[in-house]
């Protein structure tokens, strides 16, 4: 006899719901309760970044191996790689907040519209960042200040990272209009798929196991664009057959330059809005180098580990994004709002959990990754510095997002301009330096300059005019 769904005991509900949350559905995200419709979007949401995070945490597990060097080339690689970060994700939050808006009015060949030209533009993006990556990745490890032994360790790394940078960007692109359409499990599956690939390929490349080449360093990242480039392959598959929500066909990627001009000029804001904040954190990594390789590998990979935990809770702000941009599309603004209210909620008690086991298990988590003194020592402090600030962060996120799945990027950009370069950079170099507490007083910086943007957030999405925001 089956059990009606009231009278199920509660763990058979969750797990019925995170079941189909993971499935591919129809449902109306602009109807029905706020907290079921966010907890579809944000499963596969938070899921997805949490592979995301898998990809730095798999390479850094690995590399780590490979010495100090290995690990310093990794960090400031990375740190370049956030440029490109940068322009992916900001590209990506405009896809969204647009495609997202024309799903909610119940637009989808316009949402499909968006996406092929989004498709152009990471096309183009592509070329350039590879040719300059290719050529010149030697040159720009020496402008982060790397030491020759590292450059010469990580100049394949760098070259190989940047010239797949297509894989990269149309993870991104496309994830995030899979997204706007409330299409997440495929995004989910795109990563999932890459990972496999990447978690297969990584020991492989890098030590030469069996029939492989041993490629060191460089092996991670050939590994992880060949995962990503497969990924990107299932996500052109599906978005070329009518299998989802989202469907695009060779009219919608005709060029429409008053489209693309749209695009781009919401795109700018999350553009600068992250290339503020990532140039930032090339900053702090140049301040913790003057420190020595010790604390810029004990950085790089508790930055990775910090991502693993942070990446899920972005999860969670994308969702309530696309609640926001779909609500607005179909007219209904208070909906919206509660929406993101209800995000950040949760997206508090998730983070708050985490930077109290950050707090405790720093030390032991550390271990997993160095056995090396001075990297352990300070990247234990990192962890548990950044961990204390979790909670605050976990609100600010959602409200950014949230602003951002508006379509407006612009004031997310001027607040990371003023926390980020006119707080954040000077504070952290006055910390380590003046008043004495090296790495730790950058680190203690991250927390302030983040707790004030948290604040800032709150008051500009209370003022609701987010709301009248045309996307």
């Amino acid at each position: 006899m089956t059990v009606p769904h009231r009278q199920q005991p509660a763990w058979r509900r969750w797990i019925d719901f995170f079941r189909e949350s993971l499935k591919d559905s129809d449902t109306d995200f602009t109807k029905g309760p706020i907290g079921r419709a966010l907890g579809l979007l944000a499963i596969p949401m938070m899921l997805e970044m949490s592979m995301e995070a898998i990809f730095a945490v798999v390479d850094i597990a690995f590399v780590s191996r490979l010495g100090t060097d290995a690990v310093a080339a990794v960090g400031i690689t990375e740190a370049l790689l956030t440029v490109l970060y940068a322009v992916a994700i900001g590209l990506g939050m405009g896809v969204t907040a647009m495609v997202s808006r024309r799903y909610g009015a119940g637009d989808p060949g316009a949402g499909a519209k968006v996406t092929g030209q989004a498709i152009w533009i990471g096309a183009l993006l592509a070329l350039i960042i590879g040719v300059v990556g290719v050529n010149f990745a030697a040159d720009l490890l020496r402008m982060m200040g790397a030491g020759p032994s590292v450059v010469e360790t990580g100049t394949g790394f760098t070259a190989v990272l940047l010239g797949g940078s297509a894989s990269i960007l149309f993870l991104f692109l496309l994830n995030a209009a899979f997204r706007g359409a409330g299409d997440a499990t495929v995004a989910l599956r795109s990563l999932a798929l890459a990972n496999a690939v990447n978690i297969f390929l990584d020991p492989c490349l890098i030590f030469g196991l069996g029939p492989f080449p041993e490629l060191g360093v460089t092996g991670a990242a050939v590994a992880t664009t060949i995962g990503r480039s497969i990924g990107v392959l299932y996500l052109f598959w599906y978005l070329f057959t009518d299998r989802g929500r989202l469907r695009v066909t060779p009219r919608h990627l005709q060029i429409d330059p008053p489209l693309i001009r749209r695009l781009i000029r919401i795109s700018i804001g999350g553009i600068g809005q992250f290339l503020i904040s990532v140039s930032s954190w090339i900053a702090i990594v140049r301040i913790v180098a003057i420190y020595g390789s010790g604390p810029i590998a004990a950085y790089t990979i508790a930055l990775r580990l910090i991502e693993f935990a942070i990446l899920p809770a972005w999860g969670l702000g994308n969702a309530a994004a696309t609640l926001v941009g779909q609500n607005l599309g179909a007219g209904q603004p208070a909906r919206a709002e509660r929406s993101a209210w209800t995000a950040a909620k949760a997206n508090v008690v998730f983070m708050a959990v985490l930077g109290g086991l950050m707090l405790v298990f720093a030390p032991i988590i550390m271990k997993w990754f160095t056995q090396d003194p001075e990297v352990l020592r300070y990247g234990t402090s990192c962890l548990r510095i950044l961990g204390i600030g979790y909670p605050i962060y976990a609100a600010g996120m959602i409200m950014i997002q949230a602003l951002n799945g508006a379509g407006d990027t612009r004031t997310p950009s001027l607040m990371n301009l003023v926390c980020f370069w006119m707080i954040q950079i000077p504070l952290a170099y006055w910390l380590a330096t003046a008043v004495g507490l090296g790495p730790n007083g950058v680190f203690a910086s991250i927390v302030l300059s983040e707790s004030l943007l948290t604040v800032m957030a709150i008051r500009v999405f209370r003022s609701g005019r987010w709301q009248t925001q045309v996307a």
